[in-house]
């Protein structure tokens, strides 16, 4: 069974819950779609929690490539505030390394990427937008798995091709605060899955783990469940 994770932004007892759920309901497998250790309390943390799994395949996010290039990103708090302070704890090597994950690849059939496979920032929603023809231009798959809008939802786009967001781990955005993921079963299914984790303390932690501003708007963001 393969599980994805999502979105996991330096949020370690949400990932730590969803990985033992994982664990229980069988997953022997790990998609892991980006957007690992930005906006967290537990950059480094979070990371070597990820780097233990065995049978991993890892796609690289928007925050990998943020924080390994600065001036990619949005300017002002919170990004460029997270940035630092995720730069500094990782390390210049650690970066890199992720900098250099790939962009999208075929699992088990399934076109993976992390947000399109156009772009790591453009991504699908739960009801078809305009763009989405664009969007899925030259996908071959019928089945895409993606994150990023932190929004799980499971559903079937013109041209026949499933979209399977997980949600997210670490940030959900749908006001359900349990940490969001996903199985896929030996014959294909998708399962989507919460977990109950206590968000209220990672919120927390991250206001005392770090100086800015940024970091009451992304506690909030925890704590809510909303953007």
């Amino acid at each position: 069974m393969l599980a994805l994770l999502y979105d996991v932004h330096g949020n370690l007892p949400a990932l730590d819950a969803v990985l033992h759920d994982a664990e229980r309901a069988g997953a022997e497998r790990f998609l892991l779609g980006g957007d690992y250790a930005l906006f967290g309390a537990w950059p480094v943390e979070t990371l070597a929690r990820l780097g233990a799994l065995t049978r991993v395949a890892w796609l690289r996010g928007n925050g990998e490539r943020w924080t390994a290039h600065p001036g990619d990103a949005p300017p002002g708090d919170p990004v460029q505030g997270a940035i630092a302070a995720c730069a500094a704890a990782l390390g210049a090597s650690a970066v890199a390394e992720l900098d250099s994950l790939p962009e999208q690849l075929v699992l088990d059939g399934a076109r993976c990427c992390h947000a399109s496979p156009i772009s790591d920032v453009r991504s699908f929603l739960p009801e078809p937008a305009d763009d989405e023809p664009e969007l899925l231009a030259g996908v071959s798959e019928r089945r895409l798995v993606f994150g990023h809008t932190h929004l799980p939802f499971r559903r079937v786009a013109a041209g026949g091709i499933e979209l399977v967001n997980p949600g997210s781990v670490g940030m959900p955005f749908d006001g359900d605060p349990r940490a969001a993921y996903a199985l896929v079963h030996p014959e294909g299914a998708v399962e989507h899955r919460r977990v109950a984790y206590d968000y209220a303390a990672s919120a927390a932690a991250l206001r005392a783990a770090f100086d800015g501003a940024w970091t009451e708007t992304v506690a909030r963001r925890i704590e809510t469940a909303r953007p």
